[in-house]
């Protein structure tokens, strides 16, 4: 999807477009299209960077997709609004962390590290 696409969207349709690439993340990482996973992976952030170019940084948006049933999509969303709601997101990649849901889980739990260490920096 290009930038001029993405340009021309709502922020609601965005925000489906978003979850809907977390969904087809999880779809590849299981079988193990890694490829695909990282193609899918750059669209999902340019959706990101359009959000944030958005008046007032509409990665906020992202917040509805917290309680999403797939848990990549939540875990994606969380780590996307860390600059925008740190305290939320963090509570959620913690959540995410405790729950022992792999390969999420180990994700959340490495994202925290990198997050203690001032490896990560959400901007």
């Amino acid at each position: 999807m290009s930038q001029l696409t993405l340009e021309t969207l709502t922020v609601t349709e965005l925000v489906s477009r978003f979850a809907s690439l977390g969904i087809e993340e999880d779809e590849a990482y299981w079988k193990d299209q890694v490829a695909k996973r990282n193609r899918l992976r750059l669209q999902r952030f340019e959706i990101g960077k359009e959000l944030k170019k958005r008046p007032g940084d509409q990665r906020r948006a992202l917040l509805s997709l917290y309680d999403h049933p797939n848990l990549e999509v939540r875990l994606l969303a969380a780590k996307m609004t860390l600059a925008v709601e740190p305290q939320k997101a963090r509570q959620l990649i913690e959540a995410i962390a405790a729950s022992h849901r792999f390969p999420q889980a180990g994700d959340a739990g490495m994202c925290l590290s990198m997050l203690d260490r001032g490896i990560f920096v959400p901007d």
